[in-house]
């Protein structure tokens, strides 16, 4: 698909790794193959989760290329503005369970990757920051939205407006960040993490997540509406039938995300 995203199956599990060296940076190649690739996972019955961790020690992903905008074209911009936004918000749809292995430097679009994420695990070295407004420009791949409904206004505004840069120890405190780990092991924890899911029902997963991004968009209301309508439709799948006869039998359920 793309040099710069190297992407591996282990049984459940898809990791992908972030290649653009020395900073894993984003570019039109990989954004466009970052939307591909969530796609082509969404229509593989057989993967249920996804990690995404940065080549290297140093950087989970240090986002945007500036180079690219150092002439100010505008149709540069509106193009990077739209491939950003699709590639994360294609993400942030994923089928499954996304998690971040957040192993070094994450900045502007490389926090925005991770924003984009379900799940955020960092290592005790790693550094988070929105830092656009230092160079005239904002947060254009959901930085301003996302990071908003994970910690609040209050802390969303002080680093962005404030061009605040954050720990990974004070990333947890404000919820950023769902755990910290020690270095070098994120993405052990992140796979653990993704194991865990292999467990659930992937088509219950599925419709977990859709009710609890639901409220991002829809009132309360609607999605108590919506979580009983779901809750019947899942009657419609044959991973309903096995998960409550596999319990009932005392053995592992075998899922078919169907």
């Amino acid at each position: 698909m793309t040099e710069k995203l190297i992407v591996e199956r282990r049984g459940n599990i898809a990791l992908l790794t972030m290649n653009n060296p020395p900073a894993n940076t984003w570019t039109e190649e990989s954004l466009k193959g970052l939307k591909a690739l969530v796609e082509e996972l969404n229509a593989d019955r057989s993967i249920y989760s996804l990690v995404i961790t940065g080549q290297g020690e140093k950087f989970f992903s240090a986002g945007a290329d500036l180079n690219l905008f150092a002439d100010g074209d505008r149709s540069v911009a509106r193009d990077m503005a739209r491939y950003f936004g699709e590639a994360f918000e294609t993400l942030s749809h994923f089928r499954g369970v996304s998690i971040a292995a957040i192993n070094g430097f994450a900045m502007g679009g490389g926090l925005e990757v991770a924003l984009a994420c379900d799940i955020r695990i960092a290592e005790e070295q790693s550094q988070m920051a929105l830092p656009e407004a230092k160079v005239g420009l904002l947060p254009c791949a959901g930085g301003t939205q996302n990071l908003t409904m994970l910690v609040g206004e209050g802390w969303t505004k002080r680093m962005i407006l404030c061009g605040e840069r954050i720990k990974a120890a004070k990333a947890q405190e404000i919820g950023l960040v769902e755990e910290v780990v020690p270095q070098g092991q994120a993405l052990e924890k992140a796979l653990e993490l993704a194991a865990n899911v292999a467990q659930q029902s992937p088509t219950s997963v599925t419709a977990c997540k859709q009710l609890i991004q639901n409220n991002r968009t829809h009132h309360w209301d609607a999605g108590y509406i919506l979580e009983r309508e779901l809750f019947v439709d899942l009657f419609f799948t044959e991973d309903q039938k096995e998960g409550v006869n596999a319990f009932l039998g005392k053995r592992a359920p075998e899922w078919k995300n169907r």
